[in-house]
C-alpha cells in the first residue's frame, strides 16, 4: 500500500520540473531580449536625440559606445554576484537596474546625464545574457540543454524585430523620451518574475554546501585543462560578437554604396540575413542536442567561413538574398550554443560568472568590428574587409579543434 501511494509523487514532481524549467526560459528569454531591443531602439533613435540635444556626431557615438562599455562592466561583476546570490535575484536586479536607468534617459537634458544614464542602462543590460544561459541551464535536463540555450539566444533576436517594428510606430507619437519612459515596463517584469521564481535546485544544492564559495572568477583559471577551454571559449565568444557586428552595422551600406541598393532595400535585404540568423539559432540547438556541441561548432565555423567569402562575391538581388539568409544561419547560429558549453565546462559556483565573463570579453573584442571592417572598407573595399571576418572564423575552427573539450549531456556539478 505504501508503494502504491507513493507511485503519483514522481509524475507531479516530473511536471513541476518542466513547469519550472518553462518559467525559468521565459525568464532568461526576455531578458536578453530587452537587450537587443534596446541597442536597436537606441540606434533608431540616435538622430532624433542629437537633433534635440545637440549632439555631435562624436557625442552619439559614444552613447552606444559607452552603453556596450557599461554591458562589459555589469556582465562582469553581475555575473560573480549571480553565483554568490543567486540567479533568479541578480537577474531581476539587472533588470531593475537597466530599467530605472533608462527611464531616467526620459529626463536627460543634454549630453553628460544622458550619458551617465545610458552607461548605468547598460551595466543593467549586461548581467542578462550570461545569468539567463546559466538559470536555463541549471532548469533543465541535460539532454534538451542545447536547445534550452538556443531558446534563450532567440531573444536577443525577438528583441531586434520588436524594435524594428515598433520604433517606427511610436517613436513619430511618443517621441524619444516617450520611448525611454516605455524602458520603465522592464521594472513590472522584474517584480513578477522574482514573485513566480525560485532559485534553480542545482544552486541551492551547491549553496547547502558551500554557503560562503570562493571567489568564482580564480575557477575559470583554476587548472590547465579550465584554463584552456576559458581561453578557447573566449577567443569563440570574441570571433562571435566581431563578426556579427562587423556584419550587421555595414551590410546595409556594402548593399547601398556597393549595388546602388535604397536604403528601403538594404533594410528588407539585411531584414532576410537576421531571419536567417534566428533560423540557424534554433537549428544549432537540435543539432548540438542530437551530434555534441563541438562538432556543431565546427560545422557552423566552417559554414560561415565559406558563407561570408562567398557572399562578398555575389551580384544578383536574388543571390544576395538568399546568401545573405544563409551567412546569417552560419555567422550568428553559433550563438545559440554558448549557454550550453559554458554551463557544461564550468562549476555550479562559477557558471553565471563564467557565461558573463567570457561572452562579454567577447563583446568588448567585438566592438571593434565595425571599426576594423570600416578601415579596410575604406583603405580597400568591402570585399577585403569581408574576405578578413571570413578568416577569423578559421582561427575559430583551430580553437575549437584544441581548446574546447566535448561534455555533451554531463550532469552539472
Amino acid at each position: 500500500m505504501e508503494n502504491q501511494s507513493a507511485l503519483p509523487a514522481a509524475p507531479a514532481a516530473e511536471t513541476a520540473g518542466h513547469r519550472y524549467a518553462s518559467r525559468a526560459l521565459w525568464a532568461a528569454a526576455v531578458g536578453y531580449a530587452l537587450d537587443g531591443f534596446d541597442l536597436l531602439v537606441l540606434g533608431f533613435m540616435l538622430p532624433v536625440i542629437a537633433a534635440a540635444l545637440r549632439l555631435s556626431a562624436a557625442q552619439s557615438g559614444a552613447l552606444v559606445s559607452w552603453t556596450l562599455v557599461g554591458a562589459v562592466a555589469g556582465g562582469i561583476g553581475f555575473g560573480m554576484l549571480s553565483d554568490r546570490f543567486g540567479r533568479v535575484r541578480v537577474l531581476s536586479w539587472t533588470i531593475l537596474l537597466f530599467a530605472v536607468f533608462t527611464g531616467l534617459c526620459a529626463l536627460a537634458r543634454g549630453y553628460w546625464d544622458l550619458l551617465l544614464y545610458r552607461t548605468v542602462a547598460g551595466v543593467g543590460l549586461g548581467g542578462e545574457f550570461g545569468i539567463g544561459m546559466a538559470l536555463a541551464a541549471e532548469a533543465c535536463a541535460p539532454a534538451q540543454r542545447a536547445r534550452a540555450s538556443s531558446f534563450v539566444a532567440l531573444g536577443w533576436q525577438a528583441g531586434v524585430l520588436a524594435a524594428a517594428l515598433l520604433t517606427p510606430l511610436l517613436l513619430p507619437v511618443i517621441g524619444w523620451r516617450g520611448m525611454f519612459a516605455v524602458g520603465l515596463a522592464p521594472a513590472v517584469v522584474s517584480f513578477l518574475m522574482r514573485r513566480a521564481l525560485g532559485e534553480p535546485r542545482l544552486f541551492l544544492e551547491q549553496r547547502a554546501r558551500e554557503p560562503r564559495p570562493a571567489g568564482s572568477l580564480r575557477l575559470l583559471v583554476k587548472d590547465g585543462p579550465t584554463t584552456r577551454a576559458s581561453v578557447g571559449v573566449a577567443i569563440l565568444c570574441s570571433v562571435q560578437n566581431f563578426g556579427y557586428y562587423g556584419l550587421m552595422i555595414w551590410m546595409p551600406s556594402y548593399l547601398a554604396r556597393t549595388f546602388g541598393y535604397s536604403l528601403t532595400r538594404s533594410a528588407l535585404w539585411t531584414a532576410v540575413t537576421v531571419v536567417g540568423m534566428a533560423f540557424g539559432i534554433w537549428l544549432f540547438g537540435r543539432l548540438a542536442d542530437r551530434i555534441g556541441r563541438r562538432p556543431t561548432f565546427i560545422g557552423y565555423q566552417v559554414g560561415a567561413l565559406v558563407m561570408v567569402f562567398v557572399y562578398a562575391r555575389l551580384q544578383s538581388p536574388g543571390a544576395l538574398l538568399i546568401g545573405g539568409a544563409i551567412m546569417g544561419l552560419f555567422v550568428n547560429g553559433m550563438i545559440g550554443g554558448y549557454g550550453a558549453l559554458i554551463s557544461e565546462l564550468y562549476p555550479t559556483e562559477a557558471r553565471a560568472t563564467a557565461q558573463n565573463v567570457l561572452f562579454n570579453i567577447g563583446r568588448a573584442v567585438g566592438g571593434f568590428g565595425p571599426l576594423v571592417v570600416g578601415a579596410v572598407a575604406l583603405a580597400w573595399s568591402f570585399k577585403a574587409a569581408l574576405g578578413l571576418l571570413a578568416s577569423l572564423y578559421a582561427l575559430d575552427v583551430l580553437a575549437t579543434l584544441w581548446l574546447i573539450p566535448e561534455r555533451k549531456g554531463v550532469v552539472l556539478d
